[in-house]
């Protein structure tokens, strides 16, 4: 592998990260070039078409993902509820036997 400027400038300050992710960024785009001369082969009706297939599966997961987030909220709301009816009910219970011990005590 040939060193430019960038790279050495990144090896000398020890940040290796940065060199990787130009390294990974550059064939990403070699593999998206390759890929675009490869699909230019292909009918775009079909790109259009795939396009289309994969933002309609996106929507559908997108509604899922809602409807279940919802039933979730729904289902903690729930359960607040009941955990504050249960706190109450306690709290009356707990002022009840004070109040029976405090008889007793006099």
């Amino acid at each position: 592998m040939a060193v430019t400027g960038d790279e050495t400038e990144t090896a000398s300050t020890g940040d290796l990260t940065a060199c990787q992710l130009r390294n990974s960024s550059s064939s990403l785009l070699q593999a998206a070039v390759e890929s675009s001369a490869r699909s230019s082969h292909t009918p775009t009706g079909d790109a259009v078409q795939k396009r289309e297939l994969r933002l309609m599966r996106n929507r559908e997961a997108a509604r899922e993902c809602r409807r279940k987030k919802k039933e979730y909220v729904k289902c903690l709301e729930n359960r607040v509820d009941v955990l504050e009816n249960q706190n109450k009910t306690l709290i009356e219970e707990l002022r009840a036997l004070k109040d029976i011990y405090r008889h007793k005590a006099e």
